[in-house]
């Protein structure tokens, strides 16, 4: 058996799976210290559907807790940014196009170093170590606790990167933790930069988080390894977690999006998740999200790491409806909405009360939304329908018809059917895709590097590149006997010599030992 759980904003989900079999699933409201409504939800699943500890092999968690930490700019460790690249790469600072707020809440210490390396391997110059012993002075004196190494082209080259870091570390004290950029983000200084600035900011609270899940989860008898969902819907164990908690911001779309392809059978699909506070639109291609292509901004930083391709509008059970202009949203009431809805006794109008007012769903007591106008209601409902259907749209590439998949507690707010996009697909256990989603992860690795491709030479290249992937996966824990290549992508690069060509590769596999 294993347990699947997501934290969202609102409301905290959970399954408990007999291979791919839903024993039971539980809906809880998240807890301002989300550990304790964890230990809610797998309280509930024993009393639904009892179990034996020993039974459970694994626990799969999704949190939105590190993104959440980051957009309200709290719990963030004093970090400092080493960029080793002069003489090159001064023109743009780190942290140039980070807002002021998020700067400050970091207490941002940023130096420049010599060392990084040209795209063929060439060192622009070498590393300073005396340079970066004063750096080192200065962070100690400022009370520095991480610190964020990247060096340009460090995921073709690192070794730099890994020395800068023993350097500062025989300097600094040993609470200091360090993320180094080769190990975060793709090619592309800026965007890995920042990822890995944000990585490091957070790996405190990557600490405390990991811990109390863990008592939880232990405090209720349960000893089968923890593992949180990463961003590309693949898992990470505790150790990993401490280290990049960053990977786990997109993983509440992810779990929902691959809950929605598990739960209809469907490889291909748009999925639509609507939960208390926003819905995240997205596309399944192969069983998996559809990634973004370009840098993706959390908190208005632009990255570069791994994230599914989402559009997230503000549209949710809990959304607060403005009765003068029909909107929904962006504001909601989040997890209070059992005690601020209209149907529940409060007295802020939703958009769970508009649903509930139109027919579309039963909830709390009708009768308290029978005065709400018919033209208002039907306005408001059009209104989100409408939105909902503009953000396929725009999600889709091609004009061929594709299903729309339907999941996450708000999903009632929708209708049968969407303008232009005929009827909705609406699962078994849709309220709790996204911890299905969570309880299929599988174990995977990426690699994403720039090959001299050489007329003849590209079958030779892939295949030595693919063994790599494969051998990465199964260091993560994957069995062996289950991993596969998901993807290859080769972009030529056509201002550069002597074949260059950006390659990424994409291998997934079963947990070893948890079979889905």
């Amino acid at each position: 058996m294993r347990i699947g759980i997501d934290v969202g904003g609102t409301n905290t989900d959970a399954v408990l799976m007999d291979g791919r079999k839903v024993l039971a699933g539980v809906k809880r409201s998240t807890t301002a210290d989300v550990t304790s409504g964890i230990g809610d939800a797998i309280q509930a699943l024993r009393e639904q559907s009892p179990f034996e500890n020993a039974d459970v092999r694994a626990v799969m968690i999704g949190t939105t807790h590190f993104v959440n930490a980051l957009v309200q700019a709290r719990d963030l460790a004093p970090t400092a940014v080493v960029r080793l690249g002069l003489p090159a790469s001064a023109a743009l600072p780190p942290l140039t196009d980070w807002p002021e707020a998020l700067v400050s809440a970091i207490s941002a210490r940023v130096y420049l170093a010599h060392g990084g390396h040209e795209f063929d391997g060439r060192p622009i110059s070498p590393l300073d170590p005396a340079e970066l012993r004063a750096q080192a002075a200065e962070m100690r004196a400022a009370g520095v606790r991480s610190v964020a190494i990247a060096s340009v082209f460090s995921p073709l080259n690192a070794e730099l990167e890994s020395a800068a870091a023993e350097i500062l570390r025989a300097e600094l004290p040993e609470f200091v933790t360090f993320s180094l950029s080769h190990e975060i983000g793709r090619l592309g200084i800026l965007e890995r930069e920042n990822a890995t600035v944000i990585n490091a900011a957070l790996r405190e609270l990557g600490a405390e988080v990991i811990e109390g899940l863990a008592t939880n989860v232990r405090g209720l008898g349960i000893t089968a390894p923890i593992y949180l969902s990463q961003n590309d819907g693949t898992l990470m164990d505790e150790d990993f977690v401490r280290r990049y908690p960053v990977a786990t911001f997109a993983s509440g779309p992810t779990n929902s999006m691959r809950g929605a392809a598990e739960t209809t059978g469907l490889a291909t699909c748009a999925v639509v998740d609507v939960g208390g506070t926003t819905a995240d639109i997205g596309l399944i291609e192969g069983g998996f999200p559809r990634e973004a292509a370009a840098s993706v901004a959390v908190a208005g930083v632009r990255t570069n790491f791994r994230m599914p391709d989402v559009i997230s509008i503000g549209i949710g059970g809990g959304s607060i409806v403005d009765v003068d202009t029909a909107e929904v949203g962006p504001e909601s009431v989040g997890f209070r909405l059992t005690e601020k809805a209209l149907v529940f006794g409060g007295d802020v109008l939703t958009a769970t009360d508009i649903a509930v007012a139109g027919g579309r769903v039963t909830l709390g007591d009708p009768a308290r939304v029978a005065h709400l106008d018919p033209a208002l209601v039907e306005r408001v409902l059009h209104r989100i329908d409408q939105r909902i259907a503009e953000a396929i749209d725009r999600m889709r590439t091609s004009p061929e018809p594709i299903p729309v998949v339907a999941v996450g507690g708000g999903a009632v707010l929708l209708a049968p059917t969407l303008p232009g996009l005929g009827e909705i697909v609406r699962p078994e256990n849709a309220g709790v895709a996204n911890a299905i989603g969570a309880s299929i992860s599988q174990v995977g690795a990426e690699i994403d590097t720039v090959e001299s491709i050489l007329p003849g030479s590209r079958d030779t290249v892939l295949a030595a590149l693919k063994e790599r992937a494969i051998a990465e996966a199964i260091a993560a824990g994957a069995d062996p006997a289950t991993v596969t290549i998901l993807d290859v992508d080769e972009i030529p690069i056509p201002y550069l010599p002597g074949g260059a060509t950006r390659v990424r590769i994409k291998a997934v596999g079963d947990l070893e030992g948890v079979s889905a």
